[in-house]
């Protein structure tokens, strides 16, 4: 391999880009870390060890982090507030702390740092500066919850926390609705009934949901059930805790044959809708190919051609 595909530092074929780069790699990196969603035993011991070695922890709540570590037992280091109002000015901070060598680890309240959580500009800046940033995986409440969810979870969605209201909302609603496989959510407690009867209005009552609350605490609950059975629940007793809910897939619809692709057009030829009006309509609330609606279409032109002709 020659030295300019090798990228080592001095070498005559590198450019000075590539050298400083070489160099700020080496000198400081940013961990990424996993923490307990509830439980103190889910903290790895590579993640006390990262953390205990780092020069600063970047975090949601201060408190909140330092009084995990204290149980942890991990000698406390420079804890950094970084939430959503201050992410940006504390970018810089970061930066020239990792240029001078020092390691930084990145947390958040619970679980991975990033998802649904503060901290992707921050990544995406220390990547653009050269850094090499890590990630020390552990507690994932939205994993958590798809594996005891009981679906078919190869495939699946990741919404987190919906709109509050609005277009918006309604349309990742209705994606959620229509979605091919199962569909993670987050919802603090407050609003967990109300998203349950919205996701009861766009997928149907009878969709399937999981509920789960304090997973990995000591009052940890998974309800599994239709979501009109949820939402009763959920509005029977006050809900604590954060939620995460869990969506079924939309369930697999049969195309229409071509029998119901006639009938279909020709009902709404018969409410006063014009021909191509009614093939686009039905191929598109049907889902039925185009190739397919055309023939029932043309079908339905010459059979009324031939009534006329009588």
């Amino acid at each position: 391999m020659a030295a300019r595909d090798r990228g080592h530092p001095g070498d005559p074929g590198v450019t000075g880009a590539e050298s400083r780069r070489a160099r700020v790699v080496r000198r400081g990196a940013l961990s990424v870390v996993a923490t307990p969603i509830g439980n103190l035993a889910d903290l790895s011991r590579r993640a006390a060890e990262v953390l205990s070695s780092a020069g600063a922890v970047c975090c949601e709540d201060t408190r909140h982090t330092g009084r995990l570590l204290e149980l942890a037992g991990v000698p406390a280091p420079r804890l950094l507030a970084l939430h959503a109002h201050n992410e940006v000015e504390q970018i810089g901070v970061v930066l020239r702390l990792l240029a001078a060598g020092t390691p930084v680890a990145l947390v958040c309240d619970a679980g991975t740092p990033v998802i649904s959580d503060p901290g992707g500009r921050l990544v995406a800046a220390v990547i653009d500066a050269g850094f090499d940033v890590t990630a020390v995986p552990g507690p994932s409440a939205a994993l958590s919850a798809l594996v005891v969810s009981g679906f078919d979870v190869n495939r699946f969605r990741f919404e987190g926390f919906l709109p509050r209201r609005g277009g918006e909302r309604r349309s990742r609603l209705g994606q959620i609705a229509a979605s091919p496989c199962p569909t993670v959510v987050f919802e603090a407690p407050g609003r967990v009934a109300k998203t349950l009867a919205d996701l009861a209005e766009a997928a149907g009552p009878d969709r399937r949901v999981v509920v789960a609350r304090e997973l990995t605490k000591l009052h940890e609950e998974v309800y599994r059930g239709r979501v009109d059975e949820a939402v009763a629940r959920a509005s029977e007793r006050e809900p604590r805790g954060e939620h995460v809910l869990v969506v079924d897939a939309a369930p697999n619809r049969r195309p229409p044959s071509a029998v119901e692709t006639r009938l279909a057009i020709g009902r709404l030829v018969a409410a006063g809708v014009g021909l191509r009006d009614a093939t686009t309509a039905v191929e598109v609330l049907l889902d039925v190919a185009h190739r397919d609606a055309y023939e029932a279409a043309l079908e339905i032109r010459a059979a009324d051609a031939d009534s006329k002709a009588l």
